[in-house]
């Protein structure tokens, strides 16, 4: 019994590894000619830049987290304080989200003018790489 939990645990351990190395992709729609920057990329996931329209992933998971953190420079809280104010002051309206990888790189394929992230591992043939955070 004791070998069996040792051996669960120490599976769930290296499944959190492998996630948490997992690279996370920017993606647009395949036929797009914008190629926004970083910089950029941060501003439209802010609300700040309209040029593109950001999808979101609806739960904060490990590639939701990464490129918060990556790109905006905002943790869970920090965005969630962000988007609050923004609410509030009836400057702004979070960006629409979706379920998950499958969902994004549906959704971005299907808009012209569509931007996401994904987990690298999901990016298919309908949609651009702009930059992968390691």
């Amino acid at each position: 019994m004791k070998q069996s939990i040792r051996i669960l645990l120490t599976a769930a351990s290296l499944s959190a590894a492998v996630a948490a190395q997992a690279e996370v992709a920017v993606i647009v729609n395949a036929g797009a000619a914008a190629t926004p920057s970083q910089s950029d990329v941060a501003n439209i996931f802010l609300g700040k830049n309209k040029s593109l329209k950001g999808v979101d992933q609806k739960d904060w998971n490990p590639t939701k987290e990464k490129f918060y953190t990556s790109v905006t420079k905002k943790n869970e809280a920090q965005l969630k304080s962000y988007w609050s104010g923004l609410v509030f002051t009836g400057k702004g309206q979070p960006l629409p989200s979706v379920a998950g990888d499958a969902e994004a790189v549906a959704k971005v394929a299907a808009e012209a003018d569509a931007i996401g992230y994904v987990d690298k591992a999901a990016v298919t043939d309908q949609v651009k790489v702009l930059f992968t955070l390691p």
